[in-house]
């Protein structure tokens, strides 16, 4: 355990100056029409007082396996509100409010799944689709990002919490595995003018089979998953 945190320290000192720690998940379980599920809200956690995020991008499954597993429940076309894993949008402005959110899976940068939420895909998702699909396209290095001059990706805005900025919510069936994913974050501490840094790391969604499990013990900087 001491070495495994002497390698965490030096990994994140070289790649973001100690100041972005981990990415974590925080799981709850919620039913819908029948359908049990495990919920995943996906956090980067800092220890600046004011950092924040500004994009994140290179979000791959590690083992290229399939990514069509997530659950939505919002306003995409087609989707008509119906919790399902066949349509669907990523977009968190499209989750269609407080009845919804339970359910949908969405990424964001900062704050909560509302009508306001200026998260914005990348071109990385592809067109015409863009980030309005179930899915995450495979090997893409999939991105979202915040509107220029935001501070909705600063720890302790609404929707984050004191040490830490909300970066999406995944949402699988109960007890299932979507896998290990890596995702690299640009941001800054805040100030104006100050330099963007980056940070990269790994994290499970769902329940990790042994191989996944090995693979984020030698990826050093792992996010922990609170019950």
């Amino acid at each position: 355990m001491k070495l495994m945190a002497m390698t965490l320290a030096a990994a994140v000192s070289s790649v973001s100056s100690a100041t972005f720690v981990e990415f974590y998940t925080v799981k709850s379980q919620v039913s819908d029409a029948g359908i049990a599920l495990d919920v995943y809200v996906l956090y980067a956690r800092f220890n600046g007082a004011t950092d924040t995020v500004l994009n994140a991008f290179n979000f791959n499954r590690t083992d290229a396996s399939q990514t069509n597993m997530f659950f939505h429940k919002d306003n995409a076309s087609g989707n008509t509100s119906v919790l399902q894993t066949a349509f669907g949008t990523w977009n968190p402005a499209l989750t269609g409010g407080n009845l919804n959110r339970p359910y949908d899976s969405y990424l964001t940068i900062g704050g909560l799944p509302t009508a306001t939420n200026g998260t914005s895909a990348d071109p990385s998702w592809g067109n015409p689709l863009s980030w309005n699909r179930p899915d995450v396209p495979n090997g893409q290095n999939a991105g979202w990002f915040a509107p220029g001059g935001s501070i909705a990706g600063r720890v302790g805005q609404a929707g984050n919490l004191a040490d830490s900025t909300r970066l999406g919510q995944f949402s699988i069936a109960r007890d299932s595995d979507a896998g290990v994913w890596n995702m690299k974050i640009g941001y800054n501490n805040g100030v104006a003018g100050s330099a963007v840094q980056f940070a990269e790391s790994t994290f499970a969604i769902g329940v990790p089979a042994p191989g996944a499990i090995a693979l984020l013990g030698l990826a050093g900087l792992t996010g922990r998953r609170r019950r």
